[in-house]
């Protein structure tokens, strides 16, 4: 496989460059110097791989994979490893970034990374995929480390494929290393609670969101654009805390019924039917694009990328979008948004619960103390609830929305910490 230098692909937006529009507009704000701007922008290191795989059929297949480390000023590297024929450079660069401000938003003691390889899982074997994974964390031997980079599920991976990296980490360490990876099975060193993490961060998101709008949460609707690990988690938390969920979807397209969806329902149907909605009678069919104009008090878009762009943004009817998914709001549609009044809990805040209790896990593997499910919420919901209400009262004082406080908050954490560490 050739490895081509990914091009702005011209009838679709280009995540790397909505990201660094949001980063310039914050930068600004900020003041900081032109020095810095460029030492936070750069990419630490980038890593392109080819993945050599025998396939069940006997024949050997090249892979193309990516490691991303964008930032280790606030500690080791954080981010996940992707599966997807979509995979590229660009997509790696603009998430690894992602990373690095969902962290300091947060406050967590990490950097920003991301991975991936560009293949369909679903078309492979579980052989075909643990050889790929393999062959990955061995091309990676001197990337990853749990005081280096420490990688985790994204789409297309789960504990499994976790597991898997562990092992061949561990092998080639000659020890076992529970710590160079987060997401792991529960019997290898992962963590209760992480499963529905990224769900529940949004939850808190959602609801400190309401608080501020006066939204009642037991009067409130929403809709969920995706209904993976973390759209799932997100609709039952918040059919769980009284809001009516009005709607669901998945690839197979999206399902509404006024009167509320019956999540738990919905959830053993998706689970019992191959992690698809497909054929789902609890509701009336829709598209994923009517999902996204209903008139509801809070979108969870919570699927992939540019989902909300300038041609469908001026349709959105939601009094709040609070982002599941990483960049599902392209830079073109922010100011159409902003103009409609519509309050947006971005990424970079939203879906942070997800690497907060990776973080967790991390710690406990560290320590070798494992902690209940109860002190992970506990402690997972206090550091979402403080980071909301500091990019709150960053949006009020500098008069700008909360995409803006987030990265505001995030720049200003970075570059700080630079600046005591110092350059040469």
């Amino acid at each position: 496989m050739t490895y081509i230098e990914p091009a702005p692909i011209k009838d679709k937006e280009n995540p790397l460059e909505s990201m660094m529009s949001r980063f310039d507009k914050a930068a600004e704000l900020l003041g900081i110097s032109d020095e810095m701007y460029h030492i936070l922008k750069m990419p630490r290191k980038q890593v392109v791989v080819g993945l050599p795989v025998t396939m069940d059929n006997g024949q050997i297949k090249v892979f193309e994979g990516y490691r991303v480390i964008h930032s280790t000023i606030l500690g080791p590297s954080k981010g996940g490893i992707r599966f997807d024929m979509g995979v590229n450079i660009d997509e790696i660069r603009a998430l690894a970034a992602w990373m690095t401000w969902k962290c300091a938003v947060v406050d967590i003691p990490y950097g920003g990374a991301k991975g991936g390889i560009a293949c369909n899982p679903r078309e492979m074997s579980a052989g075909e995929i643990e050889r790929l994974m393999r062959a990955y964390t061995t091309a990676m031997l001197n990337v990853f480390g749990p005081d280096e980079d420490i990688p985790a599920p994204d789409m297309g991976t789960g504990p499994r494929e976790m597991a898997w990296l562990m092992d061949e980490y561990s092998k080639a360490k000659g020890m076992t290393v529970q710590g160079v990876v987060t997401g792991k099975p529960l019997v290898l060193g992962g963590s209760l609670g992480r499963t529905e993490a990224t769900g529940r961060g949004v939850t808190v998101s959602a609801l400190s969101a309401m608080e501020k709008m006066r939204i009642n949460p037991y009067r409130a609707t929403a809709a969920i654009q995706g209904f993976g690990n973390v759209g799932m988690y997100a609709a039952a938390l918040l059919h769980e805390r009284g809001v009516s969920v009005q709607a669901i979807s998945d690839i197979s397209g999206g399902y509404y019924n006024s009167n509320g969806i019956d999540i738990e329902a919905a959830m053993a149907y998706r689970n019992a039917n191959g992690g698809m909605l497909e054929g789902y009678t609890g509701a009336e069919k829709i598209t994923n694009e009517e999902l996204l104009s209903l008139p509801v008090d809070v979108l969870v878009p919570a699927a992939k990328e540019d989902v909300i762009t300038h041609e469908n943004a001026a349709d959105i009817q939601a009094k709040m979008i609070v982002e599941g998914a990483n960049g599902p709001t392209s830079a073109s549609a922010d100011a159409i948004i902003n103009n409609k009044g519509i309050m947006v809990v971005p990424d970079i805040l939203a879906n942070a619960g997800g690497v907060t209790v990776s973080y967790f896990e991390w710690v406990q593997n560290r320590i070798g103390y494992k902690w209940n499910l109860e002190r992970i919420n506990r402690r997972s919901d206090r550091i979402m609830k403080d980071a909301f209400e500091n990019v709150y009262a960053t949006s009020q004082k500098y008069k700008v929305n909360m995409r803006l406080a987030a990265y505001i908050v995030a720049i200003d954490k970075v570059a700080s910490t630079y600046k005591f560490r110092g350059g040469y």
